[in-house]
């Protein structure tokens, strides 16, 4: 019997009845969530328009929620507030100067980091951070750039700058399921460090496809080799303490929208000054220069993060950022950690659990299937009853009908992604054949019709407004697909 866009509404609404037993038997397996109880509180507070409009929010790597708070206060600054162009002295101008500032020094608060170490420099997200290193890295013939197959495709870019500068990249591998870095190669690889060159490893502190958490003890370790280190922490930070005391990687970039989502343009890339010292900018700005000049065809870069921070930064918003920063505080980093911990633990248990009846598993997980080393991310793809893959545009046709928010596609992760569903260089070479662009669609359109495999995966993801209804709902919602075939669902 196919579901019908009524049908999937009505499970969703109707899963209250087993909500109390069903919350027991959590409390009992993760008895510590208690101690974030006081979280429901602000669900109730500031993000009721969730439960007002029914939203299932399942997508916090994509974007985090924004407290009510942190709009009214932000409107309140600019209510009360003249604010200019900060590249002058005028009173308008060195208004704006000091907000700027202080969410500058917000900012290395937050992440414990010395001003004496780290300079942070905004961008208008992490890919813009991102850039600003990849662009600025003096790669030359004989030089490395090392990165993992787990990575945004972002930091994939960076190796078009470093082949263009003659440089060697090399990717090292993640091990299947779990897929965590394949340790005996990265440290080969590490091994073999530019003497007297340089050298740039990348790699996620968080996989924003399976959320396993690769470890940070890499920094040092790759630094006492010669290597500069950038961790990409945009899918980290949101859920899990950085700590820049304990921590020294060289390039970090984020996106606070990630974090507290609001305001959203705007990133960070927080630079340690020794390394920040090395970056060569190809180009200069308005902004990023203390003197140029036309006649003499000349300039004179500004010094620290002013260099690297073109135009006029974003001045209106960046005021939003200090305010989204306390409200973190004010809830919690370790809190929110421990509360995304627990209902990820959750979610995972049951969606393992879950089988037809005919034996074949409802769900295949993709990345840890415990707690060790992973964080809120939980990516995963669905067969019928017969063992046939639900496509992963059919599962999110179904969520949106029952107002559930999640991810579906390679997330920008194809490393991960193609490791994952096994796909091999053959594989992938189908999508590059001839000149013609083909879409992620179409090459998985291909995949699947000639080698019955997926470049597709649905990725559900949690976060500081998560609760434990919203856990329930989803799990409500799999259920569903229980001793269905994938022809009977549908998919428009």
């Amino acid at each position: 019997m196919a579901m019908s866009p009524e049908d999937s509404q009505a499970m969703v609404q109707n899963s209250q009845p087993h909500m109390d037993s069903a919350l027991a038997d959590f409390l009992q397996a993760y008895p510590d969530f208690e101690t974030t109880r006081f979280m429901d509180d602000l669900r109730k507070r500031e993000f009721s328009r969730l439960d007002e409009q029914g939203h299932i929010y399942l997508d916090y790597t994509g974007g985090g929620l924004y407290a009510d708070a942190q709009i009214r206060q932000h409107a309140d600054m600019m209510r009360n507030g003249v604010f200019g162009n900060p590249h002058s002295t005028n009173p308008t101008s060195l208004a704006a100067t000091e907000l700027i500032e202080e969410a500058r020094r917000s900012i290395l608060d937050y992440f414990n980091a010395s001003p004496d170490e780290y300079v942070a420099i905004f961008t208008s997200n992490a890919t813009a951070a991102i850039k600003l290193v990849g662009e600025a890295y003096p790669f030359s013939p004989g030089d490395h750039y090392v990165l993992t197959f787990d990575n945004h495709n972002s930091v994939n870019g960076i190796r078009e700058f470093a082949r263009g500068k003659g440089a060697e990249v090399t990717y090292v591998p993640v091990i299947p399921p779990e897929l965590r870095i394949d340790e005996a190669r990265m440290r080969r690889y590490l091994d073999q460090a530019h003497f007297d060159g340089n050298n740039l490893l990348a790699y996620p502190a968080q996989s924003n496809f399976s959320g396993v958490r690769h470890s940070l003890e890499w920094i040092e370790e790759a630094q006492s080799k010669g290597w500069d280190v950038m961790v990409d922490c945009a899918a980290f930070v949101p859920t899990s303490r950085l700590d820049l005391s304990r921590w020294h990687p060289d390039f970090v970039p984020m996106s606070f929208y990630k974090i507290f989502g609001y305001p959203t343009g705007i990133g960070c890339l927080l630079a340690r000054r020794s390394a920040l010292a090395k970056l060569e900018r190809p180009w200069f700005a308005g902004g990023t220069i203390t003197l140029a000049s036309v006649q003499a065809d000349d300039r004179h870069m500004a010094e620290g993060e002013a260099a690297f921070e073109e135009g006029t930064l974003n001045y209106l918003g960046l005021p939003a950022v200090e305010i989204g920063l306390r409200h973190i505080e004010s809830v919690g980093i370790d809190s929110i950690h421990q509360r995304v911990e627990n209902l990820t633990g959750w979610l995972i248990d049951n969606l393992a659990e879950m089988r037809h009846d005919s034996g074949m598993p409802l769900v295949s997980i993709f990345g840890p299937t415990d707690l060790n080393m992973r964080g809120g991310t939980v990516t995963v793809n669905f067969y019928d009853t017969t063992g046939k893959l639900i496509g992963h545009q059919q599962i999110e046709h179904l969520a949106n009908q029952a107002n559930i928010s999640l991810r579906t596609g390679c997330f920008c992760n194809p490393g991960a992604g193609e490791a994952a569903h096994g796909l091999t260089r053959e594989d992938m070479d189908k999508a590059f054949v001839g000149n013609e662009r083909m879409t992620h669609e179409q090459f998985n359109d291909i995949i699947e019709r000639s080698d019955g495999k997926t470049a597709g995966a649905v990725r559900i993801s949690l976060g500081i407004a998560s609760n434990f209804e919203d856990v329930h709902r989803f799990l409500t919602f799999t259920r569903q697909l229980l001793n269905k075939e994938a022809g009977e669902l549908p998919s428009r």
